[in-house]
């Protein structure tokens, strides 16, 4: 018996008072069966008759409150409280009326003396427990609603409200990733009510937030017994989560071919969701188009609807366009979640940083704390926060050289659209058979500005200090590129740099700067292939010339860890070759297969690991020569600490002869840090912060 049964009850035993003079039985019937607006015309045939009957009045009240007239209740209460003001059954009536009308502060404090008043009064501590709940004081409300449960062991009434205080405060503790906590209240709400649907989905969906996979699909298995569509529709989700798509895609099929003829509505979006969703992310998109505009002849408007489409026009890269569904999903409901952080998400991919700051900021305050709207702000924050990284490392060759080289280098950004930058580097380079020994430094500034969201430019300016055996000068250093997303899906990079060549000591030695015109060019495609190509002109003060020329195919096999593979091929022409100075052949070309295997460290969870192999063999052409074996590798492991802290070490090793010389071989190794200095950009950082 819950609360509102309990005071009903007490109705009617005061009923029995005016039974003798008229019968009451279809007046209590009507408030015990909840047909509350027969019970409030019945009460008030009986108070035209009886004005001034306490019995009358109270349930009346009691119906008129249930009948969404909380209001006119509450004052009807507050009359009977001054007429009556030691009657409990009035008190507990009131305390109520003002849960109904959600004045939970009044109620906190009425409730609190009740229940110092009346120690052993079942209904005055379930409803201080109810309000307490209310008002997210979850720990205080628990141990209220257990008192209740001493009282009355074993009420129904109690045991689910004591289920939906445990479910708000595993919510509580969800937000503030406390998940152990929230999974033992989970586990405690199923001992009372074994397989509780709504319970097990909450409990689902802390393991999907966790990607705890096998501990999600348990629940899931569970839920099959009775929801098996639901069920389907859940571990879809979780094969994605985990990066199995085509599973993810199976199991959706499967309940797309469960739903035929089911009558739940609700259910039916929501697989159809899911299935469109799953074709989304095996890049199925002609396929989810058309099951969208399908959709659309009967869903039209409707903001589950619009999220697929805002999210296929995502995938596609067409982000002005998901930017228009989201706003139309915020115009429907502006506390949509998903219009919210979806609108975020296509501002960002858009480049429009200010933007997607603002709409993460809204979706923060209407929902707080949520995890992927608060993972966004940091992945924004990250980005815009000045940044140190360190690298050191020791590299040697079959020629006997060896050198040991470290780069400081410090990002700042200034704005979402202006950043500098400070970058030193050393390098000391000696050969063990001539034991000449030479060492550079080279000290940068730089600028980098965004134009628009598409078009960047970036300058860096600074001098290199040479010194060795036999020389010793300074010479000056260029690097200015702009950067530009000419059509979606491409990346153009046009640039110049002047730099000065300090790969051993002869070439220190020699003072040779070269000035490179150089353009890249990435195309990806909506169906995994991709092609990249780099050009190089370049014009040296030893008055040769070069151009080169690398273009790479290749093909995504996997997005989560990224398995790509292609084929490239890589050609070299100097002017002049001068063979005893450096590697300047007339002619040069390599074509290799290549893989590269990647866990990226920027979606790395922190404390986990992230890697990076890239395998390539093939053979090179030098001038008229025969083709000889070419083979390179190149491998990375790191640890992310925290957002803001990641190291790792790194390692190569290659034969290919454009590094140097026919049968060259060169090997190096190192370390890499990086640290994120402040916890939020300079420009959102607050005086009393």
């Amino acid at each position: 018996m819950n609360c509102t049964q309990k005071i009903t009850f007490l109705c009617l035993i005061a009923f029995n008072f005016i039974a003798k003079a008229q019968d009451m039985n279809q007046g209590f019937g009507n408030l015990e069966k909840g047909e509350f607006d027969k019970a409030e015309l019945f009460f008030d045939t009986i108070l035209k008759e009886y004005p001034q009957n306490k019995t009358a009045r109270l349930c009346y009240a009691r119906a008129v409150g249930l009948n969404k007239n909380p209001e006119k209740a509450l004052a009807i209460f507050t009359n009977l409280r001054t007429e009556y003001p030691d009657d409990l059954e009035i008190k507990l009536n009131y305390a109520e009326s003002l849960l109904w009308n959600k004045n939970f502060t009044d109620a906190k404090v009425f409730y609190t003396k009740l229940v110092a008043d009346y120690p052993t009064n079942f209904v005055a501590h379930l409803g201080y427990a109810n309000t307490l709940s209310n008002l997210k004081e979850f720990k205080d409300a628990l141990f209220y609603v257990n008192r209740a449960l001493e009282i009355d062991p074993g009420n129904g009434g109690a045991l689910v409200s004591r289920k939906y205080i445990k479910l708000g405060y595993a919510n509580q503790k969800v937000s503030e990733k406390s998940y152990p906590e929230a999974e033992n209240f989970y586990n405690e709400i199923l001992v009372d009510f074994p397989d509780d649907k709504e319970t097990l989905l909450n409990k689902a969906n802390l393991y999907l937030m966790t990607k705890s996979i096998v501990k999600g699909k348990a629940v899931y298995a569970i839920l099959s017994k009775t929801d098996p569509i639901l069920a389907l529709n859940g571990l879809s989700l979780i094969e994605h989560i985990d990066g199995k798509d085509k599973k993810a895609l199976s199991l959706s099929e499967e309940a797309m071919q469960k739903i035929a003829g089911n009558k739940d509505e609700n259910l039916i979006k929501q697989t159809q969701e899911r299935y469109v969703q799953a074709l989304i992310w095996n890049k199925k998109f002609k396929e989810a188009e058309l099951k969208i505009t399908e959709l659309n002849t009967k869903y039209a408007n409707e903001n589950w609807l619009l999220s697929l489409s805002a999210t296929l026009a995502i995938y596609r890269s067409d982000f002005k366009e998901s930017v228009a569904y989201y706003q139309t999903i915020l115009a429907n409901d502006s506390k949509s979640f998903d219009g919210n952080l979806g609108i975020a998400n296509a501002h960002y991919a858009s480049g429009e940083i200010d933007a997607a700051f603002d709409a993460v900021k809204t979706t923060l305050t209407v929902f707080e704390k949520q995890k992927d709207a608060t993972n966004f702000l940091k992945k924004l924050n990250e980005e815009h926060t000045p940044v140190l990284e360190e690298k050191l490392s020791y590299s040697f060759d079959n020629g006997n050289n060896t050198a040991m080289f470290s780069r400081t280098l410090i990002t700042f950004p200034l704005s979402t659209k202006w950043a500098a930058n400070m970058t030193y580097q050393f390098r000391k380079t000696g050969n063990s058979v001539t034991n000449i020994k030479a060492d550079s430094n080279d000290f940068l500034l730089g600028v980098g500005y965004k134009f628009h969201p598409k078009i960047s430019f970036n300058l860096e300016a600074g001098i290199t200090s040479a010194n060795s055996t036999e020389s010793n000068y300074t010479q000056a250093l260029i690097n200015a590129f702009f950067k530009i997303k000419p059509l979606k899906l491409q990346d153009l990079e046009i640039g110049y740099k002047r730099e000065v060549q300090n790969f051993n000591t002869d070439l220190i030695d020699k003072e040779i700067a070269t000035h490179n015109y150089y353009l890249n060019y990435n195309l990806g495609t909506n169906f995994n292939l991709g092609w990249f190509t780099q050009y190089f002109f370049t014009t040296q003060t030893d008055n040769n010339t070069r151009n080169l020329l690398f273009t790479s195919f290749y093909y995504n096999f996997m997005s989560q860890p990224v398995l790509k593979g292609g084929l490239n091929y890589q050609f070299i022409s100097f002017k002049d070759q001068v063979p005893t100075i450096y590697f300047s052949p007339k002619k040069f070309n390599a074509v290799e297969i290549f893989i590269d295997f990647l866990k990226d460290e920027k979606i790395t969870e922190n404390k986990s690991w992230f890697y990076n192999v890239n395998a390539a063999l093939g053979y090179q052409f030098i001038e008229n020569n025969e083709k000889q074996l070419t083979y390179r590798i190149q491998a990375r492991l790191g640890y992310k600490f925290s957002d803001r802290l990641l190291a790792n070490l790194y390692g190569g090793k290659s034969n290919i002869a454009s590094v140097s010389v026919a049968g060259f071989t060169y090997t190096e190794m190192g370390l890499r840090l990086r640290w994120v200095l402040l916890k939020k950009p300079v420009f959102h950082i607050k005086a009393n912060d």
